[in-house]
């Protein structure tokens, strides 16, 4: 079975700092990677991360999002790229010091964009590295836009790329960030409930409820990660999103096929 997983920036991080890596948890998250995969031999992940703290800072800095034109000094483009290369390694290092065979996967090393929106990206690597029960690990990025000049392509975006793949269609996407999906957003409002799950019958209602990001971000927040994994999950009536925070055990109960403790599950 073939899974993507994708740790939030703002899990991995503190967006509301700088360059602020929580290496504790990044440590626990390769843990259960490396546990699920012992349970599961024959699991298949392709492995992903937001940028947070790191590639968010500099592209709000530059406004790498908003595009660059030609004449522009494209040093944030670079500085962009290097900070989010940087996350990537810590990353990478933790998986590999638990034995996970851990293969980045530069994006922006081929990914073209048009306003905004990731229109090529070259998987053949992915693909071969998958055959040889590696484990690619790619992150958010900057792009080369044919509109605007340059773009941020999110993680999200990413996973929803090699969703149009036939060869790397997945049945499950792990995404740890926030605990759930709740029908308010429950820094502002205690009151707010966790939703289990989402389908046709409640989609709209989540989406209307739905906030942005709290911390730096560039990439749209909750709501436009709710309204992608929804396209995804019409196009794919096998794919089934789970959304969990990052307490411990949960990522390995999904990653074992099992519905985590607590989370929201969006399916068709």
């Amino acid at each position: 079975m073939l899974t993507f997983v994708k740790f939030g920036g703002s899990v991995i991080t503190d967006k509301q700092g700088h360059e602020a890596p929580d290496a504790p948890l990044i440590a626990r998250l390769a843990a259960e990677v490396a546990a699920a995969r012992h349970i599961q031999p024959e699991l298949q992940l392709i492995l992903s991360h937001g940028s947070g703290s790191f590639g968010h800072v500099y592209a709000a800095r530059y406004g790498i999002h908003k595009g660059l034109p030609a004449s522009s000094n494209w040093i944030g483009f670079a500085r962009t790229a290097d900070a989010a290369a940087r996350l990537n390694r810590i990353v990478v290092a933790a998986l590999l010091a638990c034995d996970v065979p851990t293969l980045t996967l530069q994006p922006s090393a081929s990914a073209l964009a048009q306003n905004g929106i990731l229109q090529h990206w070259e998987t053949a690597t992915l693909t071969h590295a998958l055959t040889q029960r590696l484990v690619p690990l790619v992150y958010g990025d900057v792009a080369f836009d044919s509109a605007q000049g340059s773009a941020i392509i999110s993680t999200e975006q990413l996973l929803a790329y090699l969703c149009q793949q036939p060869a790397l269609q997945p049945q499950r996407i792990v995404l740890v960030g926030e605990a759930a999906v709740y029908t308010a957003d429950p820094r502002r409002e205690p009151q707010a409930a966790p939703i289990a799950q989402i389908n046709v019958s409640n989609i709209e209602a989540v989406l209307h409820g739905s906030g942005g990001s709290h911390g730096v971000d560039v990439t749209g927040g909750m709501h436009n990660k709710i309204t992608l994994m929804w396209s995804l999950v019409q196009r794919l009536p096998q794919l089934e999103v789970v959304l969990i925070g990052p307490q411990p055990g949960l990522l390995t109960q999904a990653l074992s096929g099992h519905v985590p403790s607590f989370g929201t599950i969006i399916r068709r």
